[in-house]
């Protein structure tokens, strides 16, 4: 049940390239039929003869809710990849920890984009009667043959270049957090007096200039940057959310105070390394912002607003449609009638 509603569910398994592979279920929402529930009764039953076309020493890239079914996976003899869980007492993942986690999001998107085709269907969109029910485990399947018939891959890159960019990650996955280390060994974390807040446009350092590939190739990826310009221009709009300060003992590092994207009350501070030519290094406080393996989003963002949009004239797809609206925030001060017309008599 959600919101008073029955519902049913299928399990979908896509490859990389976003091919569905197979369309299994519907099964029941309720709390038996949890996705770990569901992969172990395929397994186990093992539909559409799943146990034959699933070989020992594949890798099975799912979610957190998968977890539960880890155990028999391994049975099976296939490598389950999933991203971490945060241990019970810690605020944030290590950098190892980060660094595994993005490695497992970089290609699970795939399955997000499927699913995503499919609710672009009416009949997957609406509320259907309960009359349906039988026909919704057919109707599925046909959608799903439709999307690899007439769709093209989800994922589209070329070979080789793939193939690097999988490379670098991997060594980017065995590196530390030099920065991280050093903001703690250092207690930058603590040293508020140091810190002098500035105006980017103004009294900016020299920051180096990016452009939007050189932003792909330290984010490696879009996902982040596609959030960047949104949360960018949320955030500027209120200057106590987004603060960039300096240090005059750190030539060469900015912090900047960001609030969460998923909590208005948290705050987070980034720390960026850079000269005149590259961005070196990143940290930022929040659950995932240790890794090296691309950025978290608040980095994301700080990067794209001060490497790239600051230098042009219009944000690039950016409008701040809060000029609109009224904010009862902002009061006037507003002046007594009588007491100007005492103070300034009519002559």
């Amino acid at each position: 049940m959600h919101k008073n509603r029955p519902l049913v569910k299928p399990m979908i398994i896509v490859s990389s390239t976003g091919y569905i592979l197979s369309i299994l279920g519907p099964y029941l929402a309720d709390h038996k039929n949890n996705d770990a529930g569901i992969l172990k009764h395929n397994l186990k039953t093992n539909m559409e003869n799943m146990n034959e076309w699933i070989q020992p020493g594949d890798v099975l890239i799912v979610d957190r809710g998968f977890r539960d079914a880890s155990e028999m996976l391994d049975d099976f003899g296939i490598q389950a990849e999933m991203p971490k869980f945060l241990p019970k007492g810690q605020k944030q993942f290590t950098t190892e920890e980060a660094n595994a986690s993005r490695l497992v999001t970089k290609i699970r998107w795939v399955v997000e984009s499927v699913n995503g085709r499919l609710k672009q269907w009416k009949y997957l969109q609406n509320v259907v009667p309960n009359i349906q029910i039988p026909y919704i485990g057919d109707n599925v399947k046909l959608i799903g043959a439709i999307c690899n018939k007439y769709k093209p891959p989800l994922s589209t890159g070329e070979k080789d270049n793939d193939q690097i960019l999988a490379a670098k990650m991997r060594v980017l996955s065995r590196k530390k957090n030099d920065l991280q280390e050093r903001v703690e060994r250092e207690g930058l974390h603590r040293r508020i007096c140091s810190w002098k807040k500035i105006d980017a446009d103004d009294s900016m350092p020299c920051f180096p200039m990016l452009s939007e590939e050189e932003l792909r190739n330290i984010t490696v990826g879009v996902y982040q940057l596609k959030l960047a310009k949104s949360y960018t221009q949320e955030h500027l709009n209120d200057e106590s959310e987004f603060i960039i300060m300096i240090n005059s003992d750190l030539e060469s590092i900015l912090r900047v105070q960001i609030q969460s994207r998923h909590t208005s009350a948290r705050k987070y501070l980034i720390w960026i390394e850079y000269d005149e030519i590259e961005v070196k290094a990143w940290y930022c406080q929040c659950k995932t912002g240790s890794r090296v393996v691309g950025t978290c989003a608040h980095v994301a963002a700080v990067l794209w607003y001060l490497g790239f949009a600051r230098h042009m004239d219009k944000h690039n797809g950016i409008k701040d449609w809060s000029e609109f609206v009224e904010d009862a925030a902002k009061i006037p001060v507003l002046i007594d009638e009588s007491d100007t017309e005492e103070e300034f008599p009519e002559e």
